[in-house]
């Protein structure tokens, strides 16, 4: 382990002065450039950010030297400044770009200005991408899984560093590789492994402070590929002993790298079960085609279905077409009317690979000069598939309410390729066990929750009757929120909702109403006379009991269900002589 006093240098900007950097020792002849964001409160598929976030670059010094990742385009005077007092750019001898995404590869275009013989290495679809990007001419060395570019040996240290690349596709674009250096056996990640968490403290410390974060992390971007995931594991797993998971975003981990990897592996593994599974298409590098292709998939997921995102653009034929074929269901964007031809001929892969029954779904890219989603959709209805969801239009730049009308299309997928296995769950319980757990009863509520405003708004009701009373002081309940609900996305920690608790006698017309099965992206509460403004963090119901206004403090993750343990911070109720519906299960497996 690796302990470092830390060297933050504030950045003096008046208009960025939540911006700041770090450069920390983390091994031997090894240093991270850390550009902490404090304040960023999104990121990619536009999920909420508690703690901000930070973006690591790194710098190895052998005989030759070579700096792997850079940072954000918001850091560029910042970073240079600090990169120029440790080294002179025209000193590096490689830049290794892990992952082309901007908050990783947004400076490179002024790296190569500096430095116009630094050679860039990365994955073929990598150099690819940035020739798109940074449009200027560049040295570049295309690597693969086992391929190695020796550092020699540092003239102090004595230590070779010797990086061993690994392919690792989809965690979370095509394009992403892994490196290993044997001198200090540090492994480099970039997005896999990461977390969104802003800290001065350089190392992983304390688990207890970042493992929802980590989790979160996970689900939103990791988990919608679960299968790549442990691909990529094993490839890690044929490494020597890994001291130290040098990450793109979020504290290095050094004290816990065994953990962080097993908690990988085990989600991975729970996602994976089963014979089923999507295949979402999406376009790296056109319009919002990514962001939205990850909603869908991250629903999906929350419905205990696999999924895998497929890029388009960059798969091998071969394996598009075995994914494709093998599929239970196939997702498919919007795609440019002028094609090039390596994409024309992975779109004729995709429509050849196509069978009969399956089921099938198109979204809008937004790429602003695609194919009518209408004319894909025709085309795929003539192959005989069966509609999973309605196309998914999208007509301005997607916000909030889009993003969320994306993953609730995800879910409703997710639950019709899940729906045989939950039943035929259900039938193999016992019959009187399942009895006697229907003797659980319990009060009738509405959960409401809103986030944002205006058009970027989101907000979700449930029918809720797993609710209890959990501590005294502070006041405390726990929800029992099913992992495929829509409004389980509002519930993170720190969040706000409402619960509304429903009477007696007066209950039905709130019941019916809120148990339909909502079509994505509609509005819940139209028709329902609401009290807005009343409480923090959703509407209450003008015709509930009472209400309690919460804020989420912990979460605690069940095999089908999220705890959310919430303290209670007002509440009212609007007349003292009436009682709270009660709700009478038959039985134990359903509500």
């Amino acid at each position: 382990m690796v302990l470092t006093q830390s060297t933050a240098t504030e950045n003096k900007l008046e208009e960025n002065p939540r911006l700041s950097l770090q450069y920390e020792r983390i091994a031997s002849d090894t240093h991270t450039l850390r550009s902490l964001d404090w304040d960023r409160s999104r990121f990619d598929i536009e999920f909420g950010l508690r703690n901000g976030t930070t973006y690591n670059s790194f710098l190895i010094r052998g005989k030759k030297t070579a700096l792997l990742d850079t940072s954000h385009l918001k850091f560029k005077d910042l970073w240079f400044e600090k990169l120029k007092q440790e080294i002179n750019p025209l000193d590096i001898d490689f830049l290794i770009v892990h992952h082309t995404e901007p908050d990783h590869s947004g400076l490179i275009k002024y790296l190569i200005d500096l430095n116009p013989n630094i050679e860039i290495v990365g994955s073929k679809v990598a150099i690819k991408f940035l020739e798109d990007q940074i449009h200027k001419p560049f040295k570049s060395k295309p690597v693969k899984s086992g391929d190695v570019l020796n550092l020699e040996s540092n003239s102090i240290s004595g230590i070779e560093h010797k990086l061993e690349f690994i392919s690792a596709p989809n965690l979370h674009w095509p394009d992403t590789i892994f490196s290993f250096d044997h001198g200090t056996q540090v492994l480099f990640t970039c997005d896999a492994f990461g977390l969104h968490y802003c800290s001065n403290k350089l190392f992983d410390e304390d688990v207890k402070i970042l493992i929802e974060d980590f989790r979160f992390y996970y689900d939103c971007l990791m988990g919608p590929n679960a299968r790549s995931v442990i691909q990529a594991i094993k490839k890690i797993d044929q490494l020597p002993n890994i001291e130290t998971i040098a990450i793109g975003h979020g504290p290095i981990l050094n004290f816990n790298t065994k953990f962080w990897l097993e908690n990988y592996r085990e989600w991975s593994q729970k996602r994976n079960k089963g014979d089923e599974y999507a295949v979402v298409c999406y376009l790296s590098q056109y319009g919002f085609c990514d962001r939205l292709s990850q909603s869908i998939a991250h629903g999906i997921g929350k419905a205990n279905a696999q999924v895998q995102l497929v890029d388009l653009i960059a798969s091998d034929k071969q394996e598009l077409s075995a994914l494709i074929s093998e599929a239970s269901a196939v997702v498919v964007p919007t795609w440019p009317i002028e094609a090039d031809s390596e994409l024309q001929s992975n779109i004729g892969t995709l429509v050849a690979s196509l069978k009969p029954k399956q089921w099938v779904a198109t979204y809008d890219s937004y790429g602003g000069n695609e194919e009518p989603i209408d004319f894909i959709t025709n085309q795929l209805r003539k192959l005989g598939q069966k509609e999973a969801f309605k196309p998914l239009r999208v007509h301005e730049e997607p916000n909030k309410n889009i993003y969320q009308e994306f993953e609730e299309a995800g879910t409703d997928l997710g639950q019709i390729l899940t729906r045989k296995k939950n039943l035929e769950t259900t039938k193999s319980l016992d019959g009187n066990l399942n009895k006697a757990l229907g003797c659980l009863s319990g009060g009738l509520y509405i959960v409401t929750a809103q986030e944002g405003t205006g058009a970027d708004s989101r907000d979700g009701a449930m029918v809720a009757s797993w609710v209890s009373q959990a501590s005294f002081e502070p006041p405390g309940i726990t929800v029992a929120v099913a992992k495929d609900r829509a409004i389980e996305s509002l519930l993170q920690v720190n969040d706000h909702f409402v619960l509304n608790i429903l009477q007696e006698n007066n209950y039905l017309h709130l019941f019916r109403h809120f148990l339909k099965r909502f079509p994505p992206g509609a509005n819940r509460f139209e028709g329902i006379e609401l009290m807005n403004d009343l409480a923090p963090g959703g509407p209450v119901l003008s015709d509930a009991l009472a209400f309690l206004s919460c804020k989420v403090v912990q979460r605690m993750e069940t095999t089908d269900h999220w705890i959310i343990y919430s303290q209670v911070e007002q509440g009212n109720l609007s007349n003292p002589q009436l009682k709270t519906a009660v709700h009478h299960r038959r039985v134990g497996s359903n509500y």
